[in-house]
């Protein structure tokens, strides 16, 4: 499409924008910076690489509206860059197409499990007894769902997705290849000094417009529900142990840990590999940065960061405290040694 065409759109969209340059620029795809060529369109949303813009192939670049730019580059100005071209993706891309199976021959469904209207089911799905799967389901090869799985409209379960018995999906949930949900979770008890394993008879309920990057695993609750909220959006290998309770819009990069009966409020960050104890709460708007351990409960709205976790302010106070040790460990050398020699010279003296 044109650019006079994306910009009328992105306006439509909320967008409000404005072009600077030729608005008969022909946009045929997206791209990054570094890598766009002629007919892409890109972005500048971090200013750490705006020295990309002056070397960028791209015919057109969405920028913020006080962006200074290199002469000859044609820029669709816009409050939010970001936004902006996520729905320029959209609109040139779609979104991933999915091969059509119809209820392809090769997968295994039991008599009693119901499947909804227009199943796009591929080879080697297993489905078991007394599962409900709704209507627009996408599931890949290889996918394993248990008995007594309920399963909501519009959901895609990608290559070697495994749900367990008694799991609920809700609508509109996408899980990448690889993520289980709905294992035993690690529950022992010491008994004459050995582990006695303790029945996982909980389960895992997901709700609506979740979506778990490749190789997720959650376990299912000793009792009661392991329980993902709304909206809640997980990277790459992130686990969750039994019976912990996310909220919802969550963003949980790669590798985080949560371990059992956690409460997790509403809109919360984790980073990567942050690590979360067991039976604690992080309450609603938290941000926790990468690599961090949470060990104690934190408060609403609140950003920690480190080993363990600590309020992000004290933290960096901490933290630029013990950049100067050296010199004041020299400086306490001094004093000590100008300590010592007034006591010799007050022993002297008396």
């Amino acid at each position: 499409m044109k650019l006079s065409e994306l910009s009328h759109v992105l306006s439509e969209q909320g967008f409000s924008n404005r072009i600077e340059g030729s608005p008969d620029l022909v946009v045929r795809s997206a791209n990054t910076l570094e890598d766009a060529q002629e007919g892409e369109i890109s972005f500048l949303a971090n200013p750490k690489y705006k020295n990309k813009l002056t070397d960028t192939r791209a015919s057109a670049v969405i920028v913020s509206p006080d962006e200074t730019i290199p002469d000859g580059l044609t820029v669709l100005r816009c409050s939010n860059p970001y936004g902006a071209i996520t729905a320029t993706i959209i609109l040139v891309h779609g979104y991933r197409k999915h091969p059509q199976w119809g209820i392809d021959a090769r997968s295994c469904i039991a008599d009693s499990a119901e499947i909804g209207e227009n199943a796009n089911i591929g080879p080697y799905v297993t489905i078991s007894e007394r599962t409900v799967i709704g209507n627009n389901a996408t599931i890949y090869p290889g996918c394993f769902i248990g008995d007594h799985v309920t399963i909501g409209d519009d959901v895609i379960l990608y290559p070697n997705v495994v749900i367990y018995d008694k799991s609920s999906i809700g609508n509109r949930v996408a899980l990448h290849a690889g993520t289980v949900v709905g294992q035993d979770g690690l529950g022992y008890a010491s008994v004459d000094g050995k582990w006695l394993k303790i029945p996982q008879i909980g389960r895992v309920v997901i709700d609506d417009d979740v979506e778990m990057g490749a190789n997720c695993a959650l376990d299912r609750a000793t009792m009661g529900e392991t329980y993902i909220g709304k909206g809640t959006k997980f990277s790459d290998l992130v686990v969750i142990g039994h019976g912990t309770k996310l909220g919802e819009r969550c963003m949980l990069v790669a590798q985080v840990g949560i371990a059992g009966s956690v409460d997790v409020g509403n809109n919360v960050t984790l980073a990567g590999q942050v690590g979360v104890a067991g039976h604690i709460s992080i309450g609603d708007d938290v941000l926790v940065s990468a690599k961090s351990a949470v060990w104690s409960s934190i408060e609403k709205g609140a950003h920690y960061l480190g080993f363990p976790a600590t309020n992000a302010y004290q933290y960096r106070r901490q933290a630029a405290l013990v950049q100067h040790l050296p010199d004041l460990r020299k400086r306490l050398r001094q004093l000590e040694a100008e300590v010592e020699r007034l006591s010799q010279r007050l022993d002297e003296s008396s």
